[in-house]
């Protein structure tokens, strides 16, 4: 096989293990709206918050007070699943320098909390919700929501890797 057929096949792989691990966490979040009434975090902000950078805007007051954008709905979205595709991407990357087996259920459930990093020290003090959520009126309840959403992606990169390991990516 060729290198840019390795490359292709891999880009392929990466692309359907995070968007199967996000969908994974998406129903998981539809589950605690029905069940628990939980709501789920609201995509539209972090599209609102991506528009604003046109503006040369990074940090907000809360992201709420900022004026609304049209698509951010879309973009929020989008922008949601991507960061998916780039944590499996990472993932896999990480396992591979550091001869780890992806297929371990306790490598998938660090990385998914590991990637908390990201929400708690880029987005939400960016969004005006400090950091790790402090500004928050529950930060302890947002880091623990959190923490089992980003643990859920992580059951559903090993979930996904299982699955997808014999489906042909081939070109």
């Amino acid at each position: 096989m060729s290198a840019i057929t390795e490359f292709n096949v891999f880009i392929w792989y990466v692309i359907a293990l995070g968007v199967s691990a996000t969908v994974f966490m998406d129903v998981y979040s539809l589950a605690l709206k029905y069940l628990f009434k939980t709501p789920p975090l609201d995509y539209a902000l972090v599209g609102r918050w991506v528009l604003h950078f046109g503006e040369q805007r990074l940090m907000h007051r809360t992201i709420m007070h900022s004026a609304p954008k049209r698509g951010e709905l879309v973009v929020g979205w989008g922008l949601h699943y991507a960061i998916g595709v780039i944590f499996a991407t990472t993932f896999i990357y990480l396992c591979q320098i550091l001869s780890l087996d992806a297929h371990h259920l306790l490598w998938n459930l660090l990385f998914g909390v590991v990637t908390l990093i990201f929400p708690f020290t880029v987005m939400q003090p960016c969004l005006g919700f400090g950091f790790a959520a402090s500004k928050t009126p529950s930060p302890c309840l947002a880091i623990f929501k959190s923490a089992a959403a980003h643990s859920v992606f992580g059951l559903g990169l090993y979930l996904s890797i299982n699955a997808l390991e014999n489906i042909d990516f081939g070109i």
